[in-house]
This record gives C-alpha cells, structure tokens and sequence, in this order.
C-alpha cells in the first residue's frame, strides 16, 4: 500500500473523531480524548493495536526534567519527516506550546496549500479542525508519519 492509501486512511480516520469531547488521558472516539489519545485512537483504526503501553501523565508531564517524552516516545513508532519535506496530508504534527516548553501537542495534519488545516484535541474544545495558522505553524516542533505498513 503506497503512502498516499496510508495518508487518506489516517486523515478519514482523524476526521470521525471531530466533536469527541476533550478528556485528559482518554482515547475512546464520541467519550473523550486529549491529544495523545486521538492519534492513539486514529493508529488503531489504521493500524491495529497501539503498538506500546501509555503510561499515566500530568497536564505537566516532563516540564521539570525536560526530557523530550512525547518526541522521543513518538520516534520509536512513527517515522520521522525531514525538515525539507513539503507538509503533507496525514502527517501527525508534534508542538512546543512555549519556545522554553517541552514539545508534548499533537495533531493530525490534513489539508495543505493556502489554507492548511489539522485536527487536534484541545482542552475546553474537544477534538477539533482548525486552521493550521501562523501562530501554529511556529509551533510546530516535528513531524511524522504512520508506518508505511500500515
């Protein structure tokens, strides 16, 4: 299966979890998910079964050692995207809310051109699609894609 089947497959997927309710440390589509979740969710309708356990964490999980858990943790299963390639759709987007802030924000990319869009799971709104704006855009810390298995 070429990378772009894989792409539409995680983009379709990301998109049936809009609207479920934000839940710190949930992955459970239409109950409640955080950003984690959602990609975790979206792995296992692409994917299958999530491919490591998710330990317990806080809202401010490695802000104090500042260790890279997220970025690291995402490296081991997903496959990194060099910083010259284009943003492409189904790209799973890792950010660093703060520029002093470990990176530990995810969202699923899934529109490109002059008006990018990603879907997210974010506190008080819930698992959303927004523009992939500016402000986001400086944001971003990292990319990744599925395995190309999947």
């Amino acid at each position: 299966m070429g990378s772009t089947a894989i792409s539409d497959k995680v983009v379709a997927a990301a998109r049936t979890w809009i609207g479920t309710p934000y839940q710190h440390q949930m992955s459970c589509k239409g109950a409640g998910s955080d950003c984690l979740g959602l990609v975790r969710g979206v792995w296992r309708d692409v994917v299958g079964a999530e491919p490591v356990p998710i330990p317990a964490y806080t809202y401010d999980w490695s802000e104090v050692s500042k260790a890279e858990v997220l970025w690291n943790s995402a490296r081991q299963v997903l496959q990194d995207v060099d910083t010259e390639t284009p943003l492409a759709p189904g790209q799973v987007l890792l950010f660093r809310m703060r520029k002093t802030a470990v990176a530990k924000h995810l969202g699923i990319l899934v529109t490109v051109g002059q008006t990018p869009r990603f879907i997210h799971a974010y506190a008080r709104h819930g698992v959303v699609e927004t523009s992939f704006s500016a402000p986001w855009q400086r944001a971003l810390t990292a990319r990744f894609t599925f395995p190309p298995h999947a």
